[in-house]
């Protein structure tokens, strides 16, 4: 049974049954800055001041627009929308901070400082001189500092949206790598199947001075060979996953990096057992350039498709640098969000 949809004058809304955690969020937070400025222009504003208003209306409005929407799959995979969504709401979060009566502008300090703290350099001019500024005033924002203090906010968020981007291009590598070495895998078993000899033949081998082929499967190189090559490096490498797993935490981003990390194991498992015992038929590791039975084959397969790890670890890191770079006022001494646990020198 759906949950009920509650909506309200300004059309946020609660209780609704989309599942996406981050839809969940957003719609929250513009519901909460809504609340600000309508309180705010319950108070009565000057005709600058009601400018301002409107075009913080209109910035929620986009955002909650961007929010709902339901997406196709190019635009969620390019990630325009929830760009859209975190762009406006910053905006408006600047004029909201440009409204804010007095009385509650000295309040902020904190949350501006630790705000620029996050995203900004500590060399930063805007940061220090909100820091000199605030520290010799009991962190108490007064009017005369106000622009200043937009100017670091503008600074911080224009900062983690650039962070966030850079979080979406790795993704989309990492998708873009997924899909790429995913059909190559597959070509390689669609061209066995047409023609075995190619690719095949070069899964069998003849022990000692017997002309016999012993192939993974019979003695006759066939598509299946390569099929089954492939799938035993594919789920020995989705072993060699579940194993990085300990290392592994959620992300509060909405780009699935983790998950990409993850799934982008599998097709590379696949080639590197197939490419693996394609190296041992060329003898080029000393000792093994004749296997004598079908298990002996296919637990090379399991050994090179494990063996990927050596290679999928270093992307982990790199994703563990890219939403570690992430940040936000909440993550202030927080863990790594993907841990590696044997960190590079």
């Amino acid at each position: 049974m759906r949950p009920k949809v509650f909506m309200d004058s300004d059309r946020d809304v609660a209780g609704y049954h989309r599942a996406s955690s981050w839809w969940q969020r957003t719609s929250a937070y513009v519901a909460e800055l809504q609340a600000q400025l309508n309180t705010i222009k319950s108070r009565g504003l000057t005709p600058v001041q009601q400018q301002i208003a409107d075009k913080a209306d209109t910035h929620l409005r986009a955002a909650r627009d961007a929010a709902n929407k339901r997406r196709l799959l190019w635009p969620d995979l390019a990630g325009s929308d929830i760009d859209r969504a975190f762009a406006n709401i910053h905006r408006a979060e600047l004029k909201i901070l440009r409204l804010t009566p007095t009385e509650e502008l000295a309040e902020l300090g904190p949350f501006l400082v630790e705000t620029g703290r996050q995203h900004l350099k500590p060399t930063d001019r805007r940061l220090k001189a909100l820091e000199e500024r605030l520290g010799g005033n009991g962190y108490k924002v007064t009017e005369d500092m106000r622009e200043l203090a937009v100017s670091v906010l503008l600074a911080s968020q224009v900062a983690e949206e650039q962070e966030r981007a850079q979080a979406r291009s790795f993704r989309n590598i990492l998708l873009a790598s997924i899909l790429v070495t995913s059909a190559i895998a597959v070509l390689f078993i669609l061209w066995a199947f047409k023609d075995p000899m190619p690719i095949a033949s070069k899964l069998c081998f003849t022990p000692k001075d017997d002309q016999t082929y012993v192939c993974p499967i019979g003695v006759v190189p066939s598509g299946r060979d390569v099929l089954l090559v492939e799938a035993f490096g594919a789920g020995a490498a989705a072993l060699a996953a579940a194993v990085s797993l300990r290392g592994i935490q959620g992300t509060s981003t909405p780009y699935w990096v983790p998950l990409m990390l993850v799934l982008l194991r599998l097709p590379v498992g696949a080639l590197a057992a197939l490419m693996g015992l394609v190296l041992i038929h060329g003898g080029f590791v000393p000792g093994l350039s004749n296997l004598d039975s079908p298990a002996q084959i296919v637990a090379w397969a399991i050994i090179f498709g494990v063996a990927q790890e050596s290679v999928t670890r270093l992307v982990d890191i790199q994703g563990r640098k890219v939403l570690d770079n992430v940040r936000g006022p909440e993550r202030d001494g927080e863990v790594s969000l993907i841990r590696d646990e044997h960190p590079p020198a």
